[in-house]
Parts: structure tokens; C-alpha cells; sequence
């Protein structure tokens, strides 16, 4: 099969708007603690639907793994571990900055970590993006992925700036600048690690190959072992907080602290009142599929751009801030920013998607 770059680009778009949509359902998430609901989500995305679409759509997914070489399977699990805490802490980021501003910070790290790392390990960056071409393309495109995200930020900032306490609360309940920037430059660096763990399990994909799985799923193998990794991270830290906030009972339905969905951990009890057990799990498996989704997409892509398949997390990245962008204004997160602000974040997108074409553009060629 013949890879075709911009289908590949269609398939990113697609894994961009998932990522972007899956904090969405969670604002309808009532009164179950950040702990219970996060780790629900968490089980659909990195344990359920990781396995179920792969035994699905790939063929002999036990027999593959059973063949690989060990490093093949434990490195795409360890470097799923380190980007779980990229996942816990980006939850985190959503609550402190928003939709918006929140995935720009992020992301940005996420996507200079992500793209470039693997090409410089493999010691073949030069080859690859500076000795052709289509080569010089595709960074022409990471540059302006860059320069994209960098408005978007500054827009992020200067909205920031402009509002007032209360105005910030009304948008993003839990609004918190400094601090959401320190947890935001960890998250970008630690999900950074989820590209690190799709390369390692590359001889996993190539058994898949060998197995009969067709091009577009030979992936999804290796997806199950970063996301158990993902699992691990995750279920460890929630049972920290569980034990440490006895919220247990409020699966079974027992009453918890009114308040947002996100409110603060460390928030003293109010009034009691019982989760809607059946409404708080269906939102749960919704959020917890479309983040799984992102990177079936993603793998999907990555398939299809040929010789410059790193370049897929840019991509991915671009994608996510284009559609969290959106999002943020169809909540509101933006409505009391001055207009001069909303055409610089604008602006941004622009240039965002200018780049996810210029990329496309460039792996056509090398095709």
C-alpha cells in the first residue's frame, strides 16, 4: 500500500479532534471527586478499548506479542508510564488554564520534544530534514507549527492580563495562571514520552505487518502496551488520592461534596448530594474513548506520511490546538477577551493550519 500523506493529514485531523473533545464531557460529570472520574474515563481509554479494537482490527494480537523481543515490549510500557504523568498532570492543566491556553502551553513543549527527539536519537535528522527537498518542507512546517503556537499563547497571556478575577472564574471555574503554567510545562514534557514509546514498540508493528494486519491497524498492538503504561501511572496515583479522600463509595453512589466536577482536592465537604451513577459512567466512557481514539487516529496517520513519519506528532499536536481552540470558544472562554486578542488567537489557528498543510505537502513529495 502506498502511503498517501494526505489522507494521512485527514486521519491527524480526526485524532485532533478527539484529543480536543474528550475534557468535554466531563463539565456534565456531578459529583463524583477528580479521582473517581478521571480513573473511569482512564479504564475505557487505556485498558477496554485499547484491546478490544486491536483484537478487532489486527490479527493474532497475543501471538504478536508473544513473539517480540523483550525490549520491543517493556520500553513502549515504560515510556507509557512517564507519559502517564504528562495525562494526570494535563487533567490538571484544563482545570487551571482552560481549553485554550491550556493545550497551547502543552502542546507546544509536547510537539518540540516529540518531533524532533526521535529524528536526532536515530541520528538520521540531517538525512532526513535538511539534505532535501521535501525534507526542508516538512521543518519549514514544524517552524510554523511553532510559530503558531507561540501566538496562541501569547493570546492566552494578554487575555490573561486584561481579565478580571472574577471574569477568570466565570470562564475557567478554577483559573490559575502561575500555577497552571508550572503544571503545564511538566505535562508537555512528560506526554512528549508517549512518541518516545510508539518508536520502541516498532518491531511490535512490524510483527503485526508480518501477521497479515493491514498498514492502516499494524499500530494499534503497540497502542495497548504505551496506554498499560498509561494505566499504571494513572490507577496508582487515584489510589493514592481514593485512600486519601475516601471517595470510594461514590462508584457505588454514596453522596459526595457538591461542586464542580473539578473541584479542588483538597476542598473541605459541603452539603451531600448523590452521583447520577448511570449518567456519570456513560460521560466517563465517552471521555475515556475519544482519548484513546486520538491515537488510533494517530497511528492510522503516522502510516500514511512515508519517510517523514515523525513528523505525524506535529501534526497531532497542531490538530489538538486547532480544535481546543474551537472548543474554547464555544464555551466562552474567550468572550471577554478584546477583539485585538480574539484576532491574535485566531491568528494563531491560522497559522496552525497552514502548517499541518505545508507538512502534508512535504511528505507528498518524499512520497
Amino acid at each position: 500500500m502506498t502511503p498517501n500523506p494526505l489522507l494521512g493529514l485527514l486521519f491527524h485531523w480526526l485524532g485532533g479532534l478527539a484529543s480536543a473533545s474528550f475534557y468535554v464531557p466531563f463539565r456534565w460529570v456531578r459529583h463524583w471527586s477528580w479521582e473517581i472520574y478521571w480513573l473511569t474515563a482512564g479504564l475505557f481509554s487505556w485498558l477496554f478499548v485499547p484491546w478490544i479494537v486491536a483484537a478487532l482490527r489486527t490479527e493474532d494480537l497475543l501471538g504478536v506479542l508473544a513473539a517480540a523481543d523483550a525490549p520491543a515490549l517493556v520500553w513502549p510500557v515504560v515510556f507509557g508510564m512517564l507519559w502517564g504523568f504528562g495525562g494526570l498532570t494535563y487533567g490538571l492543566t484544563m482545570r487551571y488554564l482552560g481549553l485554550s491556553l491550556g493545550m497551547a502551553v502543552v502542546l507546544g513543549l509536547c510537539t518540540v520534544f516529540g518531533t524532533l527527539i526521535p529524528p536526532l536519537f536515530q541520528g538520521d535528522f540531517a538525512d532526513k530534514l535538511l539534505a532535501t527537498t521535501s525534507g526542508n518542507i516538512v521543518l519549514a512546517g514544524i517552524l510554523v507549527t511553532l510559530a503558531g503556537i507561540v501566538v496562541v499563547a501569547l493570546a492566552g497571556s494578554a487575555k490573561d492580563s486584561a481579565l478580571s478575577p472574577d471574569q477568570k472564574a466565570e470562564a475557567v471555574a478554577e483559573f490559575d495562571f502561575r500555577k497552571g503554567i508550572w503544571v503545564a510545562i511538566f505535562s508537555g514534557i512528560m506526554s512528549s514520552c508517549f512518541a518516545f514509546g510508539l518508536a520502541a514498540g516498532e518491531p511490535v508493528g512490524a510483527l503485526s505487518a508480518a501477521a497479515g494486519t493491514g498498514p492502516l491497524w499494524a499500530g494499534l498492538p503497540v497502542l495497548c502496551l504505551v496506554m498499560f503504561g498509561g494505566l499504571v501511572t494513572n490507577s496508582v496515583w487515584c489510589a493514592i488520592l481514593i485512600g486519601r479522600n475516601r471517595s470510594f463509595g461514590q462508584w457505588l453512589g454514596r453522596a459526595a461534596p457538591l461542586g464542580p466536577p473539578a473541584a479542588a482536592l483538597s476542598a473541605a465537604p459541603a452539603a451531600p448530594a448523590r452521583p447520577p451513577l448511570g449518567l456519570n459512567f456513560l460521560l466517563c466512557a465517552i471521555a475515556g474513548s475519544a482519548w484513546y481514539f486520538q491515537f488510533f487516529f494517530y497511528t492510522m496517520g503516522e502510516s500514511q506520511m512515508g519517510r517523514y513519519g515523525f513528523s505525524s506528532w506535529t501534526l497531532h499536536m497542531a490538530s489538538i490546538i486547532i480544535f481546543g481552540t474551537l472548543w474554547g470558544f464555544a464555551f466562552r472562554e474567550w468572550k471577554d477577551a478584546a477583539p485585538r486578542v480574539k484576532a491574535t488567537v485566531w491568528s494563531g489557528v491560522g497559522l496552525l493550519v497552514l502548517a499541518t498543510i505545508v507538512i502534508g505537502y512535504g511528505n507528498s513529495l518524499a512520497t
